[in-house]
């Protein structure tokens, strides 16, 4: 039986902290699109690519997540603050197959961080 959109979710955010990129795209399905206002990555290659750029962005970041699950999506938002850089406006929605990530959006404003 598949994990549950839930399960997989915490599960992703456990492989966020480690930072490990190949951890963290194994969480994907092999033909998964992430889509950023920059445009659309695809496969597990394009995961790496964005998610390695968000955890660049707000590195060891202290994150505030919001989720709302309806079904095999999920609506995110959430905060983020790192020591010299934030975002308090981001928004993902999650679309989940068979027990891994096949869909997300991602969109963010990083700002320096206020004290």
């Amino acid at each position: 039986m598949p994990r549950t959109p839930q399960a997989v979710f915490a599960d992703h955010g456990n492989r966020l902290g480690t930072g490990n990129l190949d951890l963290i795209s194994q969480n994907y399905t092999e033909d998964a699109v992430l889509i950023t206002p920059e445009g659309v990555l695809r496969g597990r290659q394009g995961v790496k690519d964005g998610i390695g750029r968000l955890l660049a962005d707000l590195p060891d970041a202290d994150w505030q997540l919001t989720p709302q699950f309806a079904g095999n999506v999920l609506f995110l938002q959430w905060t983020a603050t790192s020591a010299t850089h934030q975002a308090t406006d981001g928004v993902d929605t999650f679309v989940f197959r068979d027990g891994l990530i096949s869909a997300q959006t991602v969109r963010y404003t990083l700002t320096p961080r206020t004290a």
